[in-house]
């Protein structure tokens, strides 16, 4: 089964080639977990009316987790 966060960060400034979420993420605000995709756009939709996501100073993530990435077989 696959589970959903939602994830309320604050917005960095650019910084040289770009931005690395593994080795620098972005400061979380609020981390909510939810059991379906349509819950966590109904959580993620409440997030996007404030005030400082509306305004560019946050952002909001909608992230899959325990989902196995998809690997092509390798024919023997």
């Amino acid at each position: 089964m696959t589970r959903f966060l939602v994830v309320l960060t604050d917005v960095r400034p650019m910084e040289g080639l770009g931005r690395n979420e593994r080795t620098s993420p972005e400061r979380r605000r609020q981390v909510v977990g939810a059991n379906s995709r349509e819950a966590a756009d109904r959580i993620a939709g409440a997030f996007m009316a404030l005030g400082m996501v509306r305004a560019g100073r946050q952002r909001v993530k909608v992230i899959a987790v325990g989902r196995h990435p998809q690997v092509p077989e390798q024919p023997d």
